[in-house]
């Protein structure tokens, strides 16, 4: 399977292989290829899963080059969007929603008076369907939907809220920050809920 910046083929041992291609992806489109970018990024995502391993286990078995061996899972359909700031530009955006005058976005309430680019007091999680235009959604729409129990959806939220002030500590002693990212999740082979694609 071709992604717009992986590219997935089964392995051995109910595994896949995970390539990290140099393709640019931006608004669901290709944008252009950049020599390197494909081993920067799985060394990111590498580096990164190493790290929150002892937040919530992950996929990841093995590096080889520019690519990474991962278990085969069955996906949770989510990505679970943590945002420390409300900003952006595109169509799911906190900001772009804030902008148009809504004040309740993913079942969360948001005060008059914020501005671009604020950070937010807590983080919140915002989460979108896995699909090729993403869908905004509350976490009692995910509930309701019969998409996870309440028991799963709660360790989930626990982890992602978990991962992201990890991610947040982990950036700004570097001098950077990590505005908002998004958590993707599945279940092993023993059904047990692990950390999968990438992070931060």
């Amino acid at each position: 399977k071709s992604g717009k910046v992986r590219d997935l083929y089964e392995y051995a041992d109910d595994n896949i292989l995970i390539s990290h291609t140099d393709r640019l992806s931006s608004f669901d489109r290709n944008i252009c290829d950049i020599r390197g970018k494909g081993n920067i990024l799985c060394l990111l995502t590498k580096w990164w899963f190493d790290r929150t391993n002892h937040i919530i286990p992950n996929h990841v078995v093995k590096m080889i080059d520019t690519c990474l061996v991962v278990k085969k899972c069955t996906v949770i359909p989510i990505e679970f969007v943590v945002r420390g700031y409300i900003t952006g530009s595109t169509s799911t955006s906190l900001w772009t929603h804030y902008n148009k005058g809504e004040r309740t976005y993913c079942g969360i309430s948001f005060p008059d008076g914020l501005l671009k680019n604020q950070r937010l007091d807590t983080p919140v999680l915002t989460p979108t369907t896995k699909d090729e235009h993403d869908e905004p959604l509350s976490c009692e729409d995910i509930v309701s939907r019969g998409i996870l129990s309440q028991e799963d959806l709660d360790f989930i939220k626990g982890k992602a809220m978990e991962l992201f002030t990890y991610g947040q500590q982990v950036s700004e002693e570097r001098g950077l920050i990590l505005v908002d990212t998004k958590y993707e999740f599945g279940r092993d082979s023993d059904g047990n809920i692990i950390l999968i694609d990438e992070v931060h």
